[in-house]
Formats: C-alpha cells, structure tokens, sequence
C-alpha cells in the first residue's frame, strides 16, 4: 500500500502543480482580457466623440450646400436677366443706328433737293 500512497502522493503533487500552471494562464489571460477591453472602451468613445463631430461636419455641410446652391441660382437668375439687358441694348442701339441712318439719308436727301431747286 505504501507504493499505492507514493504514486497517489506523486499525483496530487503533480495535479496541484497542473492545477497552479492552469491557474496562472487564466489570470495571464484574464490581465490581457482587461487591458483589451480597456482598449475597447478607449475605442469606443473615440467612435462615440467621432460619430459625433461627423453629425456636426454633416450638418454644417448641409447647410453649406444649401446656402452654395442657392448662390448658383442667384447667379443663374442674374446672369440670365443680363443677358436680356445685353440683347435688349442691343436691339436698342439696332434702331437707333438704323433711325439715325434713315434720318441722316432724309436730311440728305432734303439738301440735296433743295440745292437742286437753289443752284448757286
């Protein structure tokens, strides 16, 4: 029995001593564990203050977009009625030059008649 109580004493040694090595994996890997979901933590309040500032950035753009969309029509409007201007003055000058023209060939034409009914 003494060889029994040996190798019973043996085992138990040895299961303490396996018992110990696991124990000390668990808490190496519990310490990697914290640190990871430390980590974790870190990053998600980093998503949480960047999920934040990206709302911000989108709603400052909207608004920005907005403002710059309605600067293009403005400058759509105006560019179209000055064009209008443009051809309008345009037209304008046409009838003048071309009524300054009729006049000039009627003021002509009155002289010449009335040198031809005065000779000199």
């Amino acid at each position: 029995m003494s060889q029994h109580g040996a190798a019973l004493q043996t085992y138990n040694q040895e299961l303490v001593k396996c018992l110990e090595d696991v124990k000390c994996k668990r808490a190496s890997l519990q310490a990697e564990i914290d640190i990871e979901e430390e980590e974790k933590h870190i990053l998600e309040r980093e998503i949480k203050k960047m999920q934040h500032k990206l709302s911000q950035i989108n709603d400052s753009l909207n608004k920005k977009i907005l403002v710059r969309n309605e600067y293009n029509r403005i400058i759509a409007d105006t560019e179209a009625h000055y064009m209008k201007i443009v051809d309008s003055s345009q037209m304008l000058l046409a009838v003048v030059q071309r009524e300054t023209s009729t006049l000039d060939q009627s003021l002509r034409k009155s002289t010449t008649d009335k040198s031809q009914l005065h000779p000199q």
